[in-house]
């Protein structure tokens, strides 16, 4: 197969942290059904990102999507990516998030059957890379909900 043409990458990102928001972007989306994250942070250190819902989440809540990451992390599931053409996946996902000038073909990261985003970022391989997952915070206000995680030995 050739190599597929995308567009360059200017940020490296921490891989087990990038595939741990990639998780609870997932989780978060389609328990609350108010999309991913609109704005997201994601370091070495702490990572932060925040969604726009109607109320705020409940201790009960946050703590079982901690518990499912960290149960897919003791998975050990597979990372994977799939080059595809932009034209092909357009109802699948929201392209707004693409640069102007995205390539035709379009990578989309796959963690196991868990998730699915297009993304030009660093990941792991397999979740268990990511060692452990603990949200740390949250705060709620004027319909935002931010989550700030760590992974690693947390």
């Amino acid at each position: 197969m050739e190599s597929p043409i995308l567009n360059e990458h200017n940020k490296k990102e921490f891989a087990p942290a990038h595939t741990a928001e990639h998780l609870l972007n997932g989780f978060v989306a389609q328990r609350f059904n108010c999309g991913r994250a609109f704005s997201a942070h994601v370091e070495r250190k702490k990572s932060k990102l925040d969604y726009h819902l109607d109320k705020p989440m409940t201790d009960d809540e946050i703590k079982s999507l901690e518990d499912d990451i960290n149960r897919i992390i003791e998975e050990d599931v597979e990372v994977w990516t799939e080059y595809v053409d932009k034209e092909s996946v357009m109802q699948r996902f929201d392209m707004e998030r693409l640069p102007e000038n995205a390539s035709d073909t379009v990578r989309i990261v796959h963690v196991g059957n868990y998730d699915e985003c297009l993304c030009a970022g660093d990941h792991v391989s397999k979740t268990s890379e990511i060692v452990s997952f603990r949200i740390s915070s949250s705060r709620w206000q004027d319909g935002v909900q931010r989550l700030v995680f760590r992974v690693g030995a947390v």
